[in-house]
């Protein structure tokens, strides 16, 4: 659903909860604002699908969403949830090739999108612009390389101990060597999330919950010892 009502001074406000933007001033936050569209998706509502020749960039300021794809045999692969404050969609704005994956609404949730000319104008125009992608792309290279080492190396308890540990870091505030994952994916998504089955998640966390490592409650899980949990990531048995 369009958002037509949505004034450059809200406009400016949302932009400045997008977390790459943090420290931009609001000359720079207008300048997006001004080739920004807003649009309400709702729950379940697909964004862009794989292959698909749209060529915006998003970013949400409201609600969450999932990068997902299918495999040829129909078997679910989840790249990634992304939460209110995250970009997605900058590759194809650069470099115009058909959508990697597909995004669908997790929740009800409200986004800006930029077309591939205006967020190519922004890059060239805006340093701050610029320098924030750049840190982005960077982060996300950063982060592929550790999903690739993780996939090769560890054993998949130990992959699931890795997940909860990003996710502690990405999307929980960490305090007293604590954190809550308030949006925490079901076994069957974060078994989707690693490459392995519902199962082998149950029986793991079921392991951490016995050993005081996590607790769950009803979506949440609670990261009880980070020390120790990036401890045993480490750990050769399983």
């Amino acid at each position: 659903m369009d958002c037509k009502n949505i004034s450059l001074e809200r406009a400016i406000q949302l932009l400045s909860l997008i977390k790459d933007f943090k420290d931009f001033s609001s000359v720079d936050l207008e300048a997006i604002a001004e080739v920004c569209h807003w649009q309400y998706y709702h729950k379940e509502e697909a964004i862009v699908r794989y292959h698909d020749e749209s060529n915006s960039a998003f970013l949400i300021a409201q609600g969450a969403v999932r990068v997902n794809y299918f495999s040829l045999a129909g078997k679910e692969v989840i790249l990634c949830d992304l939460i209110a404050g995250e970009i997605f969609g900058e590759l194809t704005a650069i470099d115009g090739c058909p959508r990697s994956a597909t995004v669908v609404a997790k929740e009800d949730s409200l986004l800006a999108s930029i077309s591939s000319s205006a967020f190519i104008g922004l890059i060239y125009t805006n340093c701050n612009f610029a320098s924030a992608v750049l840190q982005r792309l960077t982060s996300q290279i950063r982060r592929l390389t550790e999903r690739v080492f993780e996939a090769e190396t560890l054993k998949v308890p130990n992959r699931i101990r890795a997940k909860l540990l990003h996710l502690a870091q990405t999307q929980a505030v960490i305090a007293n060597n604590e954190a809550i994952i308030s949006r925490a994916p079901t076994h069957v998504e974060l078994a989707c999330l690693i490459g392995t089955h519902r199962e082998a998640v149950t029986r793991e966390l079921n392991k951490l919950k016995s050993k005081k490592v996590i607790s769950c409650q009803n979506h949440e899980i609670r990261i009880l010892d980070i020390d120790r949990l990036a401890e045993m990531i480490e750990e050769c048995d399983s």
